[in-house]
């Protein structure tokens, strides 16, 4: 697993962080030192020479987002203090300050438009793809976009946390494993009850709010984000001259927009963005304030608040019913 004179250390050192950390974070971690440890290997032949120099020259050796940076160098300083409890002198980096260098993209209205109407008329031309994928798309966009959901905690929503009667949505499969309850809009849970009436699923109590046609389970999100792709491919939406750390467009983008018109609606409103920011943050489902601060870089025009009407999209699917009665 790793080839330098360190090797033995690195591996007693990973074998017991194995045993606190997720598998995901064992990847990411395993990935760091991998990296650090190609890097011992091409300058370091015997102990005793990870000084302060070899170490300013092995940080400077780093590149990509800020972030990553200080999550490599944070990993490496965790190994650099297991070694010197060993015995094995080593100098300890600090933690470079993290540069503030993500920015979202903003789908502008005219380009939202031009997204809804395309997913409202999805031709599947691919037979692999999941005939429900036509029903169910244009939902899902509007799930993402006018609560700001993540495309996994969307996917995977049971009908049992689904409250039509209240318009709310309790999410349980989500990242970092929290849970939290989503109010909708009025106009977004008619479309959903009209979705599940022209799906079937209306009365039902259990299953999945999106189920595949060809497996027991939900339907993917790659397979979502794959028809979102080909949707900003077809209407030309792209971001020309993308810098580094930009963020080009995507289908987490819809997120970004429901924040920001959300903050765009409370500074309407009269209220300051600083009191909209804790509100907003649990709403998202973020850990901190700071992760919903970066939704705050973006320019200051202000867009029209809607949530898109499904037009004759979904009213050619059923005559109109009163599902109140």
């Amino acid at each position: 697993m790793f080839n330098s004179i360190y090797s033995d250390k690195l591996s007693q050192y990973y074998e017991l962080r194995c045993g606190v950390l997720s598998e995901s974070a064992q990847k990411h971690e395993l990935c760091y030192l991998k990296r650090f440890d190609n890097y011992l290997n091409e300058h370091i032949r015997s102990t005793g020479q990870i000084t302060e120099r070899f170490i300013n020259a092995w940080v400077g050796t780093l590149n990509g987002k800020s972030g990553s940076v200080e999550n490599e160098v944070i990993t490496i300083r965790q190994f650099l203090k297991y070694l010197t409890l060993s015995g094995e002198p080593a100098f300890i980096p600090i933690i470079p300050k993290v540069r503030d260098d993500y920015v979202p993209y903003i789908f502008s209205d005219n380009e939202l438009e031009l997204i809804f109407k395309s997913a409202d008329n999805v031709i599947l031309s691919d037979k692999k793809a999941d005939p429900y994928l036509v029903i169910e798309f244009p939902v899902i966009l509007r799930l993402l976009y006018s609560c700001g959901l993540r495309i996994g905690e969307t996917v995977r929503i049971n009908l049992a946390d689904t409250d039509l009667e209240n318009g709310i949505l309790r999410l349980i499969n989500t990242k970092g494993d929290k849970q939290r309850l989503v109010p909708m809009s009025l106009e977004m849970t008619r479309i959903l009850t009209e979705y599940c009436l022209a799906m079937g699923i209306f009365e039902k109590t259990e299953g999945w709010l999106f189920p595949s046609s060809k497996t027991d389970s939900h339907i993917s999100g790659r397979s979502v984000k794959n028809r979102f792709d080909k949707i900003l491919k077809d209407n030309n939406i792209r971001l020309a001259n993308r810098k580094k750390h930009e963020r080009g467009p995507c289908l987490h983008c819809l997120r970004h927009v429901f924040a920001f018109k959300s903050f765009a609606q409370a500074e309407r409103a009269g209220r300051h963005i600083d009191d909209a920011i804790p509100y907003l943050s649990i709403y998202l489902g973020h850990d901190s304030l700071d992760e919903t601060s970066k939704y705050l870089k973006f320019s200051s025009e202000l867009f029209p608040e809607a949530v898109e009407n499904f037009g004759d999209f979904m009213y050619d699917l059923l005559p109109e019913v009163d599902y109140e009665a």
